[in-house]
């Protein structure tokens, strides 16, 4: 009888937290199809970049893309300290991200062609490491949008939140209106993901492209001064919502799918 009690006390707790999440997520719009996934990858090399390229172009992307995944993949616009390649795989949902990473020590082809890169940089590494950001679509643009094919300059933005009930306000205001805005001045949406699992949480990223720097300049100039964020800028539901963020320019590599 005591063991009975018991266990119809804890379901009804077991109810308390949904109802405070139900209750707290009010406004938000949850998006009832599949969303897009995004793994992006910076890695800092410390040899040669032509041999990364070429792994890269020739073995791992390929064997994605026999798995329907598209890649991105590009280097800094302008030469930094290190150089970097940024890599991003497209998946249409989380479960083929989950499939991926155990089907591809299974393909055949891709372990065969693989073999020579991993035996060369076992002892002798072109990168020290990568970073890895793995994020759902945003609700807005719950897939990817193709950049036109004269880009020359690609922005990828991360956003850092002072904890997680900020973050999703900053999400909101994202979907809410600022992508809208976003489009308005001709900031150039591919992307935007809420970041899940990363060396730094929480936080969003997403990625933009222009033409050219000046056009990009042009853009940023509109919409800091446009009425619309003016407006949104200074609403106290979207106060200290992205305390920190990182900006990276980059370009697409030849071979890159985006």
């Amino acid at each position: 009888m005591k063991r009975r009690n018991f266990m119809k006390a804890a379901g009804a707790l077991s109810m308390v937290p949904a109802m405070g999440m139900a209750s707290s997520l009010k406004g938000y719009t949850v998006s009832s199809g599949a969303k897009e996934i995004y793994e992006w990858r910076i890695y800092t090399l410390t040899g040669d970049g032509n041999v990364l390229d070429s792994f890269l172009k020739d073995v791992l992307i390929p064997a994605y893309n026999r798995k329907n995944i598209k890649a991105g993949a590009f280097r800094l616009y302008k030469d930094g300290e290190k150089e970097q390649r940024h890599v991003l795989f497209i998946y249409p949902d989380i479960e083929a991200f989950l499939m991926m990473k155990k089907t591809i020590w299974e393909d055949a082809v891709f372990r065969r062609e693989s073999d020579a890169f991993y035996r060369l940089t076992a002892s002798d590494p072109v990168y020290s490491n990568f970073e890895s950001y793995l994020s759902e679509a945003f609700d807005k643009i719950p897939a990817h949008r193709l950049p036109d094919p004269s880009r020359t300059l690609f922005e990828i933005r991360i956003y850092h939140s002072p904890n997680e009930e900020a973050n999703l306000r900053k999400v909101r205001m994202f979907n809410k209106e600022e992508i809208d805005l976003f489009d308005k001045v001709a900031i150039n949406s591919v992307l935007y993901g809420n970041i899940l699992a990363g060396p730094r949480m929480p936080a969003l990223l997403y990625l933009t492209w222009y033409h050219d720097e000046e056009t990009r300049s042009e853009a940023w100039k509109k919409f800091v001064s446009h009425p619309d964020w003016k407006r949104m800028s200074s609403l106290p539901e979207y106060a200290n919502t992205a305390t920190n963020n990182q900006s990276i320019f980059l370009s697409p590599m030849p071979y890159s799918q985006l």
